[in-house]
C-alpha cells in the first residue's frame, strides 16, 4: 500500500523522533500526525478478524468511513499506545497488557464502536507500538507521478530499532500506566499473561 506525499510520513517521523525523547508521551501530537497513524493503522487492518472465542468479524475495506473513529479518539488511542511502546522498551510485559486492556475495556464499555471499530482501534494502538518500536518501517518506493511514495511494511527482527530504558525512565513509565489503568475500568482478574496488543490481528480467508 502507497501513500503518495512526503509530508505525510515527515509528520509520523518526527512524532517517533520525540519517543525517545519522553517517557510517556505527554506531547500532543498534531493533527496530521494523528491522522497519519490513522491512514498507516487502517492500511493494516485486516479485512477478517477473528476473536480469540472464534466469531470472525468483517471489515469492508471500501467502507473506510464507517470503521474509523473520530480524531480525539483516535489522540487516546495513540497516547495509549505510546505508553504500551514505552513499556514494552523498558521490558514491563504486565504494565503493557495492563494498559492495552484498560484502552480496550474503556472504548468497549462506552457502547459507542461497532465490532469493527473496535479492531480498528486495536490495529491503531498495535500500529503505533509496532512502529514506535521499530517493527514497522516507512520505506521508499517509487512512484509513477512524484516518486515520493512510502510504504508500509514490517521490519525484519534483525532490522528493529535499537531503544535503551533507564531506571528512571522505567519507574515513570510504570507510575503513568498505573495512573491510567486506576482512571478507568477495572480490569478482569485472570491467571493467564495478559494480552499485550503487539500481535499483528489475526487473519483468515
Amino acid at each position: 500500500m502507497k501513500w503518495a506525499g512526503s509530508g505525510w510520513a515527515c509528520a509520523v517521523i518526527m512524532a517517533v523522533a520525540s519517543f525517545s525523547a519522553t517517557p510517556a508521551g505527554a506531547q500532543e501530537l498534531s493533527e496530521k500526525a494523528t491522522r497519519t497513524f490513522m491512514e498507516y493503522a487502517w492500511t493494516l487492518t485486516p479485512e477478517r478478524f477473528t476473536r480469540p472465542n472464534g466469531e470472525t468479524i468483517l471489515i469492508d475495506k471500501t467502507k473506510r468511513d464507517e470503521v474509523m473513529v473520530p480524531l480525539d479518539v483516535a489522540r487516546e488511542v495513540i497516547r495509549a499506545g505510546r505508553l504500551s511502546a514505552h513499556a514494552q522498551v523498558c521490558g514491563l510485559a504486565q504494565e503493557q497488557g495492563d494498559n492495552h486492556s484498560s484502552l480496550m475495556r474503556r472504548q468497549s464499555q462506552s457502547k459507542k464502536w461497532s465490532p469493527q471499530q473496535m479492531v480498528y482501534i486495536n490495529q491503531l494502538h498495535l500500529t503505533v507500538v509496532m512502529l514506535l518500536t521499530g517493527r514497522i518501517k516507512l520505506v521508499e518506493k517509487a512512484d509513477d507521478v512524484k516518486g515520493d511514495a512510502k510504504e508500509v511494511v514490517v521490519a525484519e527482527e534483525a532490522q528493529k530499532a535499537a531503544q535503551t530504558c533507564t531506571a528512571e525512565q522505567k519507574e515513570k513509565v510504570k507510575e503513568l500506566i498505573a495512573a491510567y489503568v486506576k482512571s478507568g475500568p477495572a480490569l478482569a482478574s485472570s491467571a493467564a499473561p495478559a494480552a499485550t496488543g503487539t500481535t499483528p490481528a489475526a487473519q483468515t480467508k
